[in-house]
């Protein structure tokens, strides 16, 4: 559970600034948003297999300089 206790004299407003940080470090925003919604197990394969020919094509572009 992550909490996040307001310092003297702090805003309401740079507190909540503070936790969503901390929300988006941790990626809890993100795995919300992925499992909103039900996705197929192609779909699924599909945006994973997508994602490594992202970073294979970069790990080339970066080894060639």
């Amino acid at each position: 559970m992550i909490m996040v206790r307001l310092k003297k004299g702090e805003s309401v407003e740079r507190g909540l600034k503070r936790l969503k940080k901390i929300l988006d470090k941790e990626g809890l925003i993100k795995q919300l948003r992925a499992t909103r919604y039900y996705e197929k197990p192609c779909e699924k394969a599909r945006r994973k297999s997508a994602r490594a020919r992202i970073r294979a094509r970069s790990r080339t572009a970066m080894s060639q300089f």
